[in-house]
């Protein structure tokens, strides 16, 4: 069953629209996550104007507001029911009215000013991450294999744990209606931003945060994703705890990782803590978190010469709980 607003509750949303700059506000905001100081620069008003209107929106809970460090973001509400209400408005707005059309070119010059600064970010580093990827199966094989793992069925909402460039959540925005990507590295993030703006994905979050903390709540998404995040860490363990802490009952959590391996020169070079993972280490800890392993895959490494590859393994869990009630239920029927 659907909820439904309550009276106050659907005047103080009705009212929080009912004004010019919140409505071009919440125009923007459903293109992506935008700060304060985006957002005046966007509509070529003072700061704490700006402020006030995003505090009113936030109150009626049509916004929410999530902080990047010194930087606060403010990204359209996650509740459902919100969002389709502001989806039928918003999509009745003329684009061509003028100050929707300049509202959006300015959008476009924030944007590519992100872009500026993620391609710095990008050619400072991209030739370590080239010699790395080199030692291992293309990404785009491994990414294959998740997508027919997933399936094509729609569901609701995505979590990528150590998001990076965000390219999983490219690669099932087709699938879920919202989703949210993590990670504790504030450039990385903005390299994930612009990705998403070129790909015309809208539905997803990017936030900065801790994989042993995640700043989300229990029980909310229906796939997980953990990409070659877990080596980086001295605690492993910790982030698929938290990982099954966030899953909804018969949930599925994907966590991409090196099998073990020898090649010691990346704890120095590439600040890799752990060299690799074990099915059984890797089962272990899933069963501690109650997950169930329902699928290990590998992927031997490309040839290069003589340089001695990594092996990436793929491991598919899911909450059980969902299974057992129905199975309970199902018993409990025929008895």
């Amino acid at each position: 069953m659907v909820r439904q607003l309550a009276l106050n509750e659907m005047v103080d949303v009705l009212k929080a629209v009912a004004e010019t700059t919140r409505l071009r506000i919440l125009f923007l905001l459903d293109k992506g996550d935008l700060t304060v100081s985006d957002i005046t620069k966007i509509l070529g008003q003072s700061q704490p104007r700006v402020s006030r209107h995003l505090r009113l929106l936030t109150e009626a809970r049509l916004i929410e507001r999530y902080q990047e460090g010194a930087w606060a973001y403010f990204s359209l509400s996650s509740c459902s029911l919100r969002r389709e209400m502001l989806k039928i408005v918003l999509q009745h707005i003329d684009v061509e009215d003028n100050l929707i059309n300049a509202d959006l070119m300015r959008l476009g010059e924030v944007k590519k000013e992100r872009s500026r600064a993620a391609a710095a970010y990008f050619s400072k580093n991209a030739h370590d991450w080239d010699k790395l990827r080199l030692l291992h199966v293309p990404d785009n094989t491994v990414e294959q294999t998740m997508v027919e793992l997933v399936g094509t069925t729609p569901f609701q909402s995505m979590l990528d744990i150590g998001t990076g460039t965000g390219s999983l959540l490219k690669l099932f925005a087709p699938l879920y209606t919202r989703a949210i990507g993590i990670d504790n590295n504030r450039d990385m993030l903005a390299v994930a931003r612009v990705n998403l703006d070129k790909a015309g994905v809208s539905n997803a979050q990017i936030r900065l945060g801790d994989v042993a903390n995640l700043p989300v709540e229990k029980e909310t998404f229906n796939l997980v994703t953990i990409y070659q995040v877990l080596h980086f860490l001295s605690d492993p363990e910790v982030a698929i705890f938290e990982a099954a802490r966030v899953m909804r009952p018969g949930a599925r959590l994907i966590i991409v990782d090196y099998a073990p391996h020898e090649l010691e020169y990346l704890r120095e070079k590439y600040a890799h803590v752990r060299m690799g993972f074990s099915d059984s280490q890797m089962e272990y800890w899933l069963d501690k978190a109650g997950l169930t392993l329902e699928k290990t895959l590998s992927f031997q490494p490309q040839q290069n010469g003589n340089t001695k590859g990594l092996t990436l393994k793929l491991w598919l869990a899911r909450d059980p709980r969902l299974l057992i009630a129905r199975k309970t239920t199902f018993l409990t029927e025929t008895a």
